[in-house]
């Protein structure tokens, strides 16, 4: 593999005192940290926690609320930066080619001021000019060997072979280019624009073993800062360096805390811990008990001290009575026990007024999966929600399997795949990118699809679909400006809404249930498409890719509920982490035989 080289060695990125705000909501607060040349740094936090809006800060797309974004290279110039997000860098009117093109300029137009310079030095001039032409060539040959100029068409076919679009014809325009593809041509034309600095915002997702081997690769030989925000908990693992954590943390109690407390706002600061994201993991259950911990004992403090400095107080036992009734000696007694009894007063205010000073807030609720439940029957009235597709059979329930598949095939999309399901079975599809994965989900949840081979769908069987790209019901073409309450309405029906509202599930803050769909972070969405799947679990439930855009704590959480739960499920997924810790039916498609199969019309029972 051929990796570029695109930053000088001394070209570094850092964010100082970041705090943004969208309309009334506290997104990020007070963020600070570097991020050197040679650096691979992982943000992470839960969906919502502000990972794409400090990626879009630090590209300067968008100007914080507060603070200031640095970016330097040698000489005080100011670098380029590459941000891979959710927009396309090209237009879909675009070919394939014609992206590439644009993609490459700056490696090209380094190699053009290096020819124009070579040229100049054969004209003649005084001894001040060919000097400066001098220095200009060497500034020029630097800029050409550091982009790798001379290697640029082998990166070109390495970098699309690596990401697995090589085939795909040069011609075809963008717009005609399945999601996935449109995903990974995103992130070849990223890495081959040579940026200084690079940033990515889930560079993994639509990504097979293959293709995130190459972009590792490709990552941990980037000479410049590399800041990318990712879900993949094995790419973690692998790429990164360090890791930056955008959730709460242990601070003193102030507004901004009792904010964060709330649920009204994000974490303040960060907290950076160096090593795996495996380690990481048991640092930051360890972080959470001894913030839990912690704050209980200095609450039970509080309260101690609270009453030591409001009560009344006597020295002594309160039936005691001085041995002399006389005047002075009741006199002296008082005077001696209001004495003892303010400095006692005193110095619990004191330690209070001290204690309350610095004590930490309260850790925020965390989001806790309610899991999945048993499957129900339909029940008032139906959801017809895109983001969660169902499908049902009025006919009573066998007791054969629920999926009966003999060599069912798609004409160049999917090969011919058999297998079988019985009811409460767990089967994960697995492949390389192309292989079919999402076509084999599609013909599961709408049995009508074109195809060839025979598939039996027990009669009977509720199926739900959990797509990678979370689109909704909108009966009312209010479109992304509805709340996200009013979204759930809209997807489960009115009275499901009412019965088992979208708090139900743990998987939105209160906060956000009542901003606008647009308010929402990718991962968020996927999350509220999962409410509305589940919220009448259906017998067979189908997820395509489940673990994109989810933060690691509901892709493990959603991981044990898939385990115990007493329907059906088909998972689509390339999450390595998910893979090695599968124990149940396993399907590996291969993408090889994706031609037209001779056969029958599929048959659907």
């Amino acid at each position: 593999m051929v990796a570029p080289a695109p930053a000088p060695a001394s070209t570094h990125l850092r964010l100082d005192d970041v705090s943004h705000t969208y309309g009334g909501r506290r997104v990020l607060t007070d963020i600070t940290f570097a991020v050197p040349s040679g650096a691979r740094v992982g943000l992470i936090g839960e969906n919502g926690s502000g990972k794409s809006t400090l990626l879009r800060i630090a590209a300067g797309t968008l100007v914080p609320s507060k603070g200031t974004v640095s970016a330097t290279a040698p000489g005080g110039g100011s670098p380029r930066i590459g941000l891979l997000h959710q927009e396309p860098p090209f237009a879909g009117a675009d070919t394939i080619l014609t992206a590439l093109a644009a993609a490459t300029r700056p490696v090209l137009d380094a190699a053009a001021r290096l020819d124009a310079a070579g040229a100049a030095l054969a004209a003649p001039g005084d001894t001040a000019e060919l000097r400066a032409r001098e220095t200009a060539y060497a500034e020029a040959l630097d800029d050409a060997e550091r982009l790798g100029a001379w290697e640029l068409e082998t990166r070109v076919e390495r970098t699309l072979a690596g990401l697995g679009i090589e085939s795909i014809p040069r011609d075809r325009r963008t717009s005609e280019l399945s999601g996935g593809q449109r995903a990974r041509l995103s992130l070849a034309w990223t890495i081959l624009n040579s940026p200084d600095v690079l940033l990515l915002d889930e560079p993994t997702n639509h990504l097979d073993d293959q293709a995130t081997a190459y972009v590792i690769h490709t990552l941990t030989r980037w000479h410049g800062p590399v800041l990318f925000a990712s879900h993949d908990r094995a790419f973690l693992d692998d790429a990164a360096t360090s890791l930056v954590d955008l959730d709460p943390t242990p601070r003193p109690h102030t507004r901004a805390a009792q904010l964060v407390q709330d649920g009204a706002g994000s974490g303040i600061g960060v907290a950076r811990f160096t090593g795996s994201y495996s380690q990481y993991v048991e640092e930051r259950r360890r972080i959470r008990s001894r913030w839990e911990e912690q704050y209980a004992a200095e609450q039970a403090e509080l309260r101690r001290l609270r009453a030591s400095a409001g009560a009344g107080q006597i020295v002594g036992h309160g039936e005691w009575k001085p041995r002399t009734e006389t005047r002075a000696a009741q006199k002296f007694y008082a005077d001696r026990n209001a004495r003892v009894v303010a400095r006692r007063v005193n110095d619990a205010k004191a330690r209070l007024d001290a204690l309350a000073a610095k004590q930490i807030a309260a850790p925020p609720l965390e989001l806790a999966f309610a899991g999945l439940e048993a499957p129900t029957s339909p029940r008032l009235e139906p959801a017809d929600s895109l983001g969660s597709d169902t499908h049902s059979s009025s006919a009573a329930v066998d007791d054969g399997p629920v999926i009966a598949a003999t060599s069912i095939a798609v004409a160049g999309r999917l090969a011919p795949t058999t297998f079988t399901l019985r009811r409460g079975g767990k089967l994960l599809v697995t492949g390389p990118n192309g292989a079919g994965k999402s076509t084999l989900l599609s013909l599961l949840a709408r049995p009508g699809e074109p195809g060839t081979g025979s598939l039996r769908v027990a009669p009977g069987t509720r199926i739900g679909l959990l797509e990678q790209d979370a689109t909704f019901a909108d009966p009312r073409g209010l479109g992304d400006s509805r709340r996200v309450t009013d979204v759930y309405a809209d997807g489960v029906g009115a009275r499901l809404a009412a019965e088992r509202p979208l708090s139900t599930f743990g998987l939105l803050n209160a906060r956000d249930e009542g901003v606008p769909l647009s308010a929402l972070s990718v991962g968020q969405r996927r999350r509220l498409a999962l409410a509305i799947l589940i919220a009448s679990p259906p017998d067979l439930l189908l997820f395509d890719e489940p673990t994109n855009h989810l933060s690691p704590a509901l892709a493990d959480a959603l991981e044990l509920a898939v385990t115990n739960f007493t329907g059906t499920v088909v998972i689509a997924s390339h999450d390595p982490w998910l893979r090695t810790r599968w124990d149940d039916q396993q399907l590996s498609l291969t993408p090889e035989a994706r031609t037209k199969t001779p056969g029958a019309d599929m048959n659907i029972a």
